[in-house]
């Protein structure tokens, strides 16, 4: 399990500010879409998806290979509430949550 962490934190510091110029549109917009169907207090987009940046770490640290169910609820909530996330990779979309 160290060595996953260790995995996640070198993938932070050299993927995460590369992509996040990138996909930071994607990344707020979904964020926004998600709070503005709420009634203003913190929605639930954005817990779901910040209760998946563990997940999403290890995702893009195995290179796709580790997938868990907090990613999964994250990527199909994303999907759902922002049309621009339809067309974006399940990595694109994890970095994007790394980015957040």
């Amino acid at each position: 399990m160290p060595r996953l962490r260790l995995l996640c934190a070198l993938a932070l510091f050299f993927v995460a500010p590369a992509m996040a110029g990138s996909f930071a549109g994607t990344s707020a917009g979904a964020s926004s879409a998600g709070s503005s169907a709420s009634s203003g207090s913190t929605s639930g987009s954005d817990k779901v998806v910040l209760q998946a940046r563990d997940d999403a770490a290890g995702f893009v640290a195995s290179d796709g290979q580790i997938r868990g169910a907090m990613l999964e609820a994250a990527l199909r909530h994303l999907r759902e509430v922002d049309p621009r996330a339809r067309e974006a990779s399940d990595m694109a979309l994890a970095r994007a949550i790394l980015a957040q």
